[in-house]
Formats: structure tokens, C-alpha cells, sequence
């Protein structure tokens, strides 16, 4: 299998073409959050046209993975925490969306909202627990939060680990985890855009301007994750 990734791209358009014209090159194409520009001057309601409107055409060229980053809410839900409902609404059969999870071979998809409370921060919990009850050959999860104890939480001054990702990935190990949130991780002093905690490895591929998204694409046979964001590039194998 191979799994395109890439997040926090910001309603920058030219990156969504370049998904649209690659994605049918890949089986999966990930994309873990912040899908809004928030500093925009387009008004969010037209970004939320655009945006559905580009996932149903990455839909139908490949399996595709959404979830939910903090630039991505827009009002309470039924527990009065903040969730991204617009993205709810988008999801179909062919966009899988937060609060999913999907099987696609041997590998199983767990599509982690962002989490703005204690109520769904419970409901990531038991979707979770959920998930990882009969699991398959293999487990990738997307959390828009990178996980503490790596350098994908980095900026040049300091941190923002998710430390409830950490202790959710030491419970459950799954095998691979798509975040994003941190742009400039890949490139300062101690980030990066790969590491590891216990059996599980972790990705950000930071943000970038340009026409093409910094992005990171995993095959699965040849157990690889390759980093891309130009000019720069980097690649790991994800077996010893």
C-alpha cells in the first residue's frame, strides 16, 4: 500500500491541485488536519464550499482520510465543546471523515477528531478502545496533535507535545500516527518530521509554501517513509 500525507494546508489551493493530481497514484491519501486558514480573507463559510468540494474529487480517485485540526472548528456540539461540524457533514461513504475508522486490507484507519473537552476527549478514548479490539495486521491512526516525547512537537522556542497522544500510543502501539499542527518541526534545532515511540512511528510533515505541500508518502511493502518538502527530503525505513 501507498499513503500520501499531508496536513495543515491552510485552504492553500495550489497544494490541494497537486493532491487531486496525484492522488490516484496512491491507495490511501491522509490528510490529518487544518484544512481552514482562519487568517484568511476568504470567508470561511466559502472556504468550507471549496474545500468539501475538493474532497469529494479526491474521493473519487482514492481511499480518502480527514480529520479535524483546532484551525478546523466552527461551533459547539451536542456537549457544547468546539468541533469541526462541517466536516462531519462532508463525510460520505467515499470521504472518511473524524470519529471513523476504516479497513482497507490489513490496515485499519483511525480518524481522531481534534478534542476541544473532556466529553470528546472520552470519545477519542473509546474510539480507540473500539478500534483496537480485533485489530488487524495493522493500525495507523490520524491526530492533528503531534505526540510528546518526539521532536514533531518542536517550533524554534519551544514545544507542544500532545502528552495524552503519548500516553494513548504507549497503551495501544499502533503502528503508524499522521499529525501535523507544529509547521516548523521538520527543520528547527531537536524537531523532525519522524520518531518513535516504542514499537509506533510517529509523522509530521511540517508546512510549507510553494506549489507543492511538504508531504510524506509511506509504502507499506517496502516498509519506507519518505519526507518531501522541497527543496528538501529525507527518508527512513520502518523496519530494522
Amino acid at each position: 500500500m501507498r499513503i500520501l500525507v499531508a496536513s495543515d494546508l491552510h485552504y492553500r489551493l495550489p497544494h490541494y491541485d497537486w493532491l487531486v493530481d496525484q492522488a490516484g497514484d496512491f491507495d490511501v491519501v491522509a490528510l490529518p488536519g487544518d484544512h481552514i486558514d482562519i487568517a484568511g480573507t476568504v470567508p470561511i463559510d466559502a472556504q468550507i464550499v471549496v474545500l468539501s468540494a475538493y474532497f469529494r474529487r479526491l474521493a473519487e480517485r482514492t481511499t480518502l482520510l480527514v480529520t479535524s485540526g483546532n484551525h478546523d472548528l466552527d461551533g459547539p456540539g451536542v456537549h457544547g465543546e468546539q468541533m469541526a461540524g462541517w466536516i462531519q457533514r462532508v463525510g460520505s461513504d467515499i470521504v472518511h471523515v473524524d470519529g471513523t475508522s476504516i479497513d482497507v486490507g490489513s490496515t485499519r484507519f483511525t480518524l481522531c477528531p481534534w478534542w476541544d473537552g473532556p466529553v470528546t476527549k472520552a470519545e477519542v478514548d473509546a474510539q480507540l478502545a473500539a478500534d483496537g479490539a480485533a485489530r488487524p495486521d495493522h493500525w495507523v491512526w490520524l491526530y492533528h496533535s503531534p505526540p510528546g516525547g518526539t521532536g514533531l512537537c518542536r517550533t524554534a522556542t519551544r514545544e507542544f507535545p500532545d502528552h495524552d497522544l503519548t500516553g494513548w500510543i504507549d497503551r495501544w502501539q499502533p503502528d503508524l500516527v499522521f499529525t501535523g499542527h507544529v509547521h516548523q518541526a521538520p527543520w528547527v534545532k531537536d524537531g523532525s518530521w519522524v520518531g518513535r515511540l516504542g514499537a509506533t512511528w510517529a509523522f509530521n510533515a511540517g508546512r510549507t509554501a510553494g506549489p507543492v505541500p511538504a508531504h510524506i508518502v509511506v509504502d507499506t511493502e517496502a516498509a519506507t517513509a519518505e519526507w518531501v518538502a522541497l527543496p528538501d527530503c529525507d527518508d527512513v525505513a520502518l523496519r530494522p
